[in-house]
């Protein structure tokens, strides 16, 4: 299942994103590190759910793969990584998830997908706005990706939990996610 934002991202957001593609670059790179590390700690945290396990491990290992192909191009501009920081709007999203074993579990799916879903909104703009070649290539590819990634989420949180209860929380997740999104100032990020 495709998930439909609720706020959609101005279009100059993608502009100044290749205006200032070599800030982008790092914070991109961070995303994808941080993405494979969420991946292995579901790994972690859920041994005994069988099919989130392969997922998450699948995952980890693409999201990995995205993190090499970032930094290889960062490299080839003479970029570095930067140390890491909190992302203000996953740690805002965060805060919405609930507590309780079984709340936990589905929010921080459906959180997740969520966050896959602004990333494929997000570098599909971008790839949009970029002139043709290998980095246009590169972002189309990363879109197709990660609009995977929000629908194996959710196919996920509809396996373990009742289908209609998870999407009455989606829908919850998505107007929070809104909300935070909207509110947040337009630079070259990620989030």
């Amino acid at each position: 299942m495709m998930i439909e934002l609720k706020y959609k991202t101005p279009t100059d957001w993608a502009e100044g994103v290749v205006d200032a593609m070599d800030r982008f670059l790092p914070d991109h790179a961070a995303a994808e590190k941080k993405a494979s590390s969420m991946a292995m700690t579901m790994v972690s945290h859920y041994p005994d759910r069988p099919e989130l396990v392969a997922a998450m491990v699948d995952l980890a290992i693409e999201e990995l793969n995205h993190f090499r192909a970032v930094v290889k191009l960062m490299q080839e501009r003479g970029l570095h990584l930067l140390p890491d920081e909190k992302d203000p709007y996953v740690n805002e999203l965060r805060k919405s998830i609930r507590t309780g074993k079984d709340l936990f579990f589905m929010d921080r799916l459906l959180v997740a997908g969520i966050i896959e879903a602004r990333g494929a909104e997000r570098f599909g703009m971008v790839a949009d706005v970029l002139p043709g070649g290998p980095l246009k290539k590169f972002y189309r590819s990363i879109t197709q990706s990660e609009e995977g990634h929000e629908t194996l989420f959710i196919d996920l949180a509809e396996l373990y939990f009742d289908p209609g209860v998870t999407r009455l929380r989606l829908e919850q997740l998505l107007e929070t996610e809104a909300d935070i999104i909207s509110g947040l100032p337009l630079r070259p990020a990620l989030h």
